[in-house]
């Protein structure tokens, strides 16, 4: 079991009190990679929310022309795979560790679960989950405007 303080450097997590950071703790898998290795493949299903506890992350996908583009490089404390709570689907992109890295995941069918247990809880999540996609798409707004 993943201990709160865990997650507390968490941006998904950061607004959580330490009674609600236990609750998700429970919830919570480690997970370990080593470096080149895939979080997963485009097209896999998708299984929750990965929050990065240490080590680097690149989300890319190949273009039609056969070219990898890299999307997103992401380090500790950001998170990514945050649709599959939200919708049924596959991945749209790969993760692959770029140095050995541990995950810890949230499974889509334990937030689902939290979410008929401790809907105020769920929900402070989601809040937070809102935020974090909006503050991302105004930046890459502005980055298209540029």
């Amino acid at each position: 079991m993943t201990g709160p303080e865990m997650l507390k450097e968490q941006s998904l997590l950061e607004d959580l009190d330490e009674a609600e950071l236990k609750k998700i703790a429970g919830l919570v898998k480690k997970l370990t990679f080593k470096k080149g290795a895939y979080v997963f493949k485009e097209k896999e299903d998708t299984s929750g929310i990965f929050l990065v506890h240490s080590g680097k992350v690149e989300i890319s996908k190949m273009t039609p022309d056969g070219w990898k583009q890299t999307l997103a490089v992401l380090m500790k404390g950001r998170f990514f795979g945050e649709l599959s709570i939200v919708e049924r689907r596959h991945h749209q992109a790969d993760a692959i560790a770029l140095e050995d890295t541990v995950i810890l995941l949230i499974r889509k069918e334990d937030f689902e679960r939290l979410e008929k247990e401790d809907l105020l809880l769920a929900s402070r999540i989601m809040k937070r989950l809102i935020l974090v996609l909006s503050k991302n798409l105004r930046q890459m707004n502005e980055k298209f405007l540029q």
